[in-house]
């Protein structure tokens, strides 16, 4: 969960290389009012396109490639299912365009914010471990998708999952129904099996015996979600176990990694396990960075005159980033349309939970 790039700003529309550029999906910003928060989070929606719209770039820096996008265009016709869309801690939405542009392509709208406190540019130890406003954040993006005039009738309420990566697949399994409990987060930081992660917040001041327990234990389920695919995700050897076996949506893990090698702090065959019915998959030759954008042929320079040593541009085996987000995107695609391809019944549906309204 350390900050991905924390010396380099995302630029949101821009020109250069790019990563994926056919058939690009129809995009725009909006706001979403996060009462968690008390303040406005800024999404980006990524959606089949119609008619109109603007040729234009987003998540293109010194580092990573972009995406290209139709900005403003009207959305094409019918209602589609919705992924909501959760980056790891120090990351940027728009750096997951190469995901959400292949999700739009399989017929999805993708919505993700950037969560205040744990995005590039905007992370610190102290903010980072407040983990639920996290999941409250994302309640709070689909209330906002669904009622805005632009794309709000072209998503069906009724089919909606998430998708998260690190931090964000922590985000994913809490809207499912996943509690971490805070003296087990604790326990684990101090034993030898800690992770960076743990020494990260150390670093930060961050006291894990006194964390607000209350807040960081507490259900953030939304109801309103009815499947989630969760990439490494953050806190794996501190979820309390009966809130997983609990969990009654479709979930799918993946591991980024070969067993046996994967990061403790994310390993989730334990978690999949435990949840009813749950799907779990690895990448073997990728490691825990791989879900980030494209790199430039000149990341790796541009890494080391930052003076950031974590091998954001590496991967685990010899083939390269593009290959592996083709098979990532192939698992998350085909997880979503298994369960989200038909409408749920209505028994599924609820209210929002009380951190969305």
């Amino acid at each position: 969960m350390k900050p991905v790039i924390p010396f380099l700003a995302m630029v949101l529309l821009g020109a250069s290389e790019i990563a994926y550029a056919a058939d690009p999906a129809g995009f725009r910003t909006l706001s979403a009012r996060a009462p968690e928060r008390g303040s406005d989070l800024t999404v980006l929606v990524w959606y089949p396109a119609g008619e109109g719209g603007k040729p234009a770039v987003i998540g293109d820096n010194p580092l990573f490639r972009g995406t290209r996008v139709k900005a403003d265009a009207a959305p094409a016709e019918g209602r589609h299912p919705l992924v909501l869309l959760s980056h790891g801690s120090g990351g940027h939405a728009a750096n997951l365009g190469w995901i959400a542009s292949r999700l739009v392509a399989e017929g999805f709208v993708v919505a993700a914010p950037n969560h205040p406190g744990s995005t590039t540019g905007d992370a610190s130890q102290a903010s980072t471990i407040k983990i639920w406003n996290r999941p409250a954040d994302i309640s709070a993006v689909l209330t906002a998708v669904v009622a805005d005039p632009a794309v709000g009738a072209g998503i069906d309420p009724d089919r909606v999952g998430v998708l998260g990566f690190s931090l964000g697949g922590y985000t994913a399994l809490a809207l499912a129904g996943a509690r971490v409990d805070a003296a087990g987060y604790a326990r684990y930081c101090e034993s030898g099996a800690a992770g960076p992660e743990c020494a990260w917040f150390a670093r930060g001041g961050v006291n894990l015996r006194s964390l607000d327990a209350e807040r960081f234990n507490r259900q953030n389920r939304d109801p309103r979600v009815r499947m989630a695919v969760s990439v490494d995700p953050a806190f794996a050897r501190a979820y309390d176990r009966a809130s997983l076996s609990g969990i009654s949506v479709p979930t799918h893990i993946i591991n980024l990694g070969r067993p046996g090698w994967i990061i403790p702090a994310v390993e989730g065959s334990a978690l999949a396990e435990a949840i009813p019915g749950a799907e779990y998959e690895t990448v073997p030759d990728a490691i825990h960075f791989s879900f980030l954008g494209e790199c430039k042929p000149e990341g790796a320079a541009v890494l080391k005159a930052e003076g950031d040593e974590d091998p954001l541009c590496d991967d685990g085996g010899s083939r390269p980033r593009a290959a592996l987000h083709a098979e990532l995107a192939s698992m998350i695609a085909a997880a979503f349309k298994r369960h989200l391809q038909e409408r749920p019944g209505a028994e599924a549906s609820g209210p929002a939970p009380e951190s969305a309204r």
